[in-house]
């Protein structure tokens, strides 16, 4: 509502609860320390236009939280009743009262409601404004900060403030505080050309592994839809549930799926698939770019091993708007730098999906424990809270299933599988037996003030991570990374999803309570390797979980059973 010029004046003369408006005296809201491996360069140009997101609190998330725990436990009697959209859209809407006060602030400073734009539950308002307004209505002043290594430049701020009234109706407010490399996780490269770490196995014998399952020894050295699929125990399975199930990947930073590229691959590893096509949908006027130059390496990587290992699953690909090699708000984020409030605001939006019965998964991220540097000299995993200390620096999503690496067969844990602990969110019940397990044999002195003992436990599980057979410009390239793991265990979980769906049954929805129950037995151990990084060697596989590769890499065949 917009208030009168009378009624903005009587709220400087009386204390009461009714709105002060623009005229309350502002109170600080967060402040964080100039982060390590930044500068501030110039104030920030007063026009330059941010996307002002105001996250409003959501009014019932903790029995949103309730429900994804009891629908996602396979001992729990509503196992599997996944909620609708519109149940979990109206769990998390704001509560009118914040609607109404921050509908009033945003007027009184000149901002009419007509031009926000708003998330379908309410809970995300969002706003372009100059950065002149954004400094007026947050008492703040923007700079332009450069990072140091990268060069990457962006607008923020270090603090910001809000009328005393408003703060109870806002959980964050970005971009403000947040200083983050804007880009896709790191992806570890190795071309046709490049030296492998292992000869090529000219030996015609299969290679027998403890799981129980032959592989092709040529799998050491290119990885393919076939190397998956004897690894992993998929064999010769084809869904069947195709009119309801769907795997669905997404592309940042202008990261296109090139059409021609997947029908190369298709030609080379799936001939059945070379005329299968899949949806395409834009976020925001993400593109969809179809020129050679253009094409995506790490959606190529996705969607070629996603949707070939599901096929004929029906594929999905959501291109998001933004351009490298930064832009505010949109894209995936690797750096040390995330606020408190963003990181917990950006989970409860992933619990919102597992409620709904929908997986989401996460790489680990490629760093081992922090930068993947094991030098103590070059090392740089400092903290931002203004003592520049060493700590880990594990990837945040907490209410997600994380996906470490994986190298060779027999597999071992690959270097840069990122795993640890972490530093916002506790350890969940569903994780205690198995990561006290780890704990109770992890020396107390060991990496002392490095990690959070009690922190929510990442990787969840592992995958392959490297020697991945692509198309990328029309050329077979060797591609490797956490972001090949993903995508490989994504579709290992669509399969599950289709026996399932063909069953009557539901889908696995937030898998994480489920694994490590009763799927604890359906996944290959990994007890050899480390990740190292922030000037140390990191954690090493051992039996039983580990923050290296999770419970392990998937059997197929065994969680078939367990779970379906």
């Amino acid at each position: 509502m917009r208030l009168s010029s009378s009624f903005r004046l009587l709220g400087l003369f009386v204390a009461t609860s009714l709105s002060a408006g623009a005229w309350a005296l502002p109170k600080l809201k967060e402040s964080v320390q100039p982060p390590h491996g930044w500068v501030k360069l110039d104030h920030a140009p007063e026009n330059h236009v941010i996307n002002l997101r105001i996250g409003l609190p959501q009014s019932n998330f903790p029995v949103l939280e309730q429900h994804l725990y009891e629908v996602s436990d396979p001992y729990h009697e509503r196992y599997g009743q996944h909620l609708s959209k519109e149940e979990v859209e109206a769990l998390v809407a704001p509560h009118p009262e914040s609607v109404s006060s921050i509908d009033a602030w945003l007027e009184e400073n000149g901002v009419s409601v007509d031009d926000t734009s708003r998330s379908s539950a309410g809970d995300w308002v969002t706003v372009k404004i100059p950065v002149r307004l954004a400094e007026t209505m947050l008492n703040t002043t923007y700079h332009v900060w450069k990072h140091v290594s990268s060069g990457s430049q962006l607008v923020r701020t270090t603090s910001y403030s809000l009328p005393e009234h408003i703060h109870e109706h806002v959980d964050v407010i970005q971009p403000t505080t947040m200083f983050a490399l804007w880009k896709g996780l790191k992806t570890t490269l190795h071309y046709e050309d490049a030296v492998e770490e292992l000869p090529v196995v000219n030996s015609v014998q299969k290679l027998n592994l403890a799981s129980g399952v032959t592989v092709d020894p040529s799998c050491n050295a290119s990885v393919t839809l076939s190397c998956i699929k004897q690894l992993y125990n998929i064999g010769d399975y084809t869904p069947k549930s195709t009119k309801k199930n769907a795997i669905g990947i997404t592309g940042y930073l202008e990261q296109f799926i090139n059409d021609e590229d997947l029908r190369l691959f298709y030609q080379d590893q799936l001939p059945q698939a070379v005329n299968s096509s899949y949806q395409f949908i834009s976020v925001k006027g993400g593109l969809n770019n179809q020129t050679v130059a253009d094409a995506g390496i790490e959606a190529n990587l996705d969607a070629q091993f996603a949707f070939g290992l599901s096929y004929p699953t029906p594929g999905t690909f959501w291109s998001t708007a933004g351009r490298p090699p930064f832009k505010p708000d949109i894209n995936l984020v690797e750096n040390t730098n995330v606020p408190e409030d963003y990181a917990r605001r950006t989970c409860q939006g992933f619990a919102q999906l597992g409620a709904r019965g929908i997986s989401v998964i996460f790489s680990s991220g490629d760093g081992g424990v922090g930068d993947g540097n094991p030098d103590p000299a070059t090392q740089t995993c400092f903290t931002n809270d203004g003592r520049n200390a060493t700590r880990f620096v594990p990837i945040f999503p907490a209410a997600v299933t994380s996906v470490g690496g994986t190298n060779n067969v027999p597999e071992i844990a690959v270097f840069f599988s990122g795993g640890g602990f972490s530093n916002y969110f506790p350890r969940p019940k569903y994780q205690d037996e198995a990561v006290r397990g780890f704990l109770n044999n992890f020396p107390k002195t060991t990496y002392k003030d490095l990690f959070n003992r009690g922190g929510r436990a990442i990787p969840d599980v592992a995958a392959l991570g490297r020697r991945f057979r692509i198309f990328y410009q029309g050329k077979i390239i060797s591609i490797g990374g956490t972001s090949a793991s993903a995508p490989t265990f994504a579709a290992v979980v669509a399969l599950l999803n289709d026996d399932r769906l063909s069953k009557g049954k539901s889908t696995l929805g937030f898998l994480n309570p489920l694994l490590y129950s009763k799927g604890l037995s359906g996944f290959n151990d990994i007890t050899a390797g480390n990740n190292p990084g922030c000037g140390t060697t990191g954690f090493n596989a051992t039996k039983g979980w580990d923050p290296v590769t999770g419970l392990g890499t998937p059997n197929f065949g065994k969680l078939r059973n367990l779970l379906c």
